[in-house]
């Protein structure tokens, strides 16, 4: 496989998101090291948080959501403003 372009946004997105992976993993690590329930919520909640992220980058990178795909838009009239 061909390394990606540092210009090419996947070089970089597949970098955040091993990076992210592993603050998920640290934080997992530390709800079972910690004994306060807030923050065990607090890092259970952020990881949860970061794999939405994840899932994010994920999606732009295969293109599945509409709001990643580059496909032309229809195009609506403006609306008129009354000043």
């Amino acid at each position: 496989m061909k390394p990606l372009s540092e210009s090419d946004p996947i070089h970089h997105t597949q970098k955040i998101k091993a990076q992210m992976s592993q603050l998920i993993e640290h934080l997992r690590g530390d709800v079972g090291k910690v004994t306060e329930p807030k923050a065990q919520a607090l890092f259970e909640t952020s990881a949860e948080v970061l794999t939405g992220l994840v899932k994010a980058f994920d999606d732009y990178e295969k293109k599945c959501e509409a709001a990643w795909r580059t496909e032309p838009t229809t195009s609506r009239p403006k609306e008129r403003t009354t000043a």
